[in-house]
């Protein structure tokens, strides 16, 4: 799984270079705030949205026919924090609601924070009048992964898991209005000529989109040419493009201090292996030592006894 992880980095790195050097990717990149919202976010490309969670929830959701965008800035939570994820909230014609966010780093508590905010679009269906039978319309909440949890890291070939409410022993759903779906992007490796469904075209896109010269073949339908277009870097008004290139310096800024945490975390393991490994084979060093000299000290106890006896048989003779 390390090469997974090193992937993701690779990219990363491949993009502070591309903007220290002035060479900019044709195409915009997903995994910043503003390439997020500006594919998925905006009114005129609600189409890509609608099309994307088709494709992700068809087997729950039949077909979605229309959505509407919801203020997902109500949470409240400050521009610091709101640099590791950007979200997207919406609802359908059956008032179902969905949450659908993009996660650049791991969190301690990530999956807290989902099922925390979950809790939003349920408590907010509460009417105001004071008769309620406590229906509750679907709730869903897809994360887009730029990371690979730690407990799936021995399982590479699956990065979609779909949580729901169930029984442990059964495995029976329990609950079907509240639905979690996370996507690991770094687990899926597929090139686009083994792409086989409208899915994996999503999810090639995704993962690959600002890395790319030109659309390929398999992705030249309707919706691809249009997401294609409203990626291009150059079709940007001079506010947009400001706007993309803050995004990348604060993805940037991010990686950075990520990338020092996680460098003072190996030289600081480091050291404290090293020590730990001196101290254990010190110890260790001890222990061999002394357990060989008292063999030994045993072994030349045996033999001056044994000498003793014989001194003895001659004394009597």
């Amino acid at each position: 799984m390390q090469h997974l992880k090193n992937q993701s980095t690779e990219k990363t790195k491949k993009n502070k270079k591309m903007f220290y050097e002035k060479v900019y990717e044709k195409y915009i990149d997903p995994f910043t705030d503003f390439g997020f919202k500006k594919l998925f976010g905006e009114e005129n490309n609600r189409e890509l949205l609608l099309d994307f969670l088709n494709e992700l929830l068809h087997k729950d959701q039949g077909r979605i026919m229309k959505i509407s965008y919801l203020n997902s800035e109500r949470l409240g939570f400050s521009s610091n924090y709101r640099k590791a994820f950007f979200d997207i909230h919406c609802e359908n014609d059956k008032g179902e609601k969905f949450i659908v966010e993009l996660q650049k780093e791991n969190q301690k508590f990530f999956k807290d924070r989902t099922v925390f905010y979950s809790t939003f679009p349920i408590v907010e269906q509460a009417p105001k009048i004071k008769k309620w039978n406590y229906k509750l319309k679907a709730v869903y909440v897809v994360a887009i992964l730029d990371f690979v949890f730690d407990e799936n890291e021995n399982d590479p070939l699956k990065y979609r898991y779909d949580v729901m409410l169930s029984d442990i022993e059964t495995h029976k759903i329990f609950y079907d209005k509240l639905k979690f779906i996370y996507l690991e992007m770094p687990k899926f490796t597929k090139e686009v000529d083994e792409i086989k469904t409208n899915f994996e075209k999503w999810m090639y896109v995704i993962k690959n989109l600002n890395c790319l010269e030109e659309i390929p073949e398999k992705l030249r339908g309707r919706i691809f040419k249009k997401l294609f277009a409203a990626a291009e870097v150059a079709k940007l008004t001079p506010e947009e493009y400001k706007e993309y290139l803050s995004a990348i310096n604060a993805y940037r800024d991010w990686q950075n201090v990520v990338d020092t945490a996680e460098a003072k975390g190996i030289t600081k393991g480091l050291a404290e292996g090293l020590e730990k490994g001196l101290a254990e084979g010190l110890e260790k060093g001890l222990a061999e030592g002394l357990e060989k000299g008292l063999a030994k000290g045993e072994q030349e106890r045996l033999i001056l006894q044994q000498k003793i006896e014989e001194l003895k048989k001659l004394l009597k003779n």
